[in-house]
């Protein structure tokens, strides 16, 4: 399945040089790995500039399903995600 997703200049750019190789979204669509994320980038304005990248999703984890973290905590500290090189 192909998603199509907005993406920030900031972030495009670090995705395109291969220095980003990790996405945070809202839970507010469903993939697996095996999808093909469709990155499109936008501008400060919100506006679409016509660049665009396609990404094969490896990994998702769902923060929502887990339970290790007191919500206080959560709303406290909020998350932080890690990338690992190969």
């Amino acid at each position: 399945m192909k998603i199509t997703k907005k993406c920030d200049s900031v972030f495009f750019d670090d995705i395109l040089s291969g220095k980003k190789k990790f996405e945070v979204r809202l839970n507010d669509f469903e993939c697996k790995p095996g999808d093909i994320l469709i990155l499109v980038e936008v501008d400060e304005n919100r506006k679409l500039t016509g660049r665009k990248i396609e990404k094969k999703i490896s990994y998702v984890l769902k923060t929502k399903d887990c339970k290790f973290w007191k919500k206080e905590d959560v709303d406290k500290l909020g998350f932080l995600v890690v990338s690992f090189e190969d």
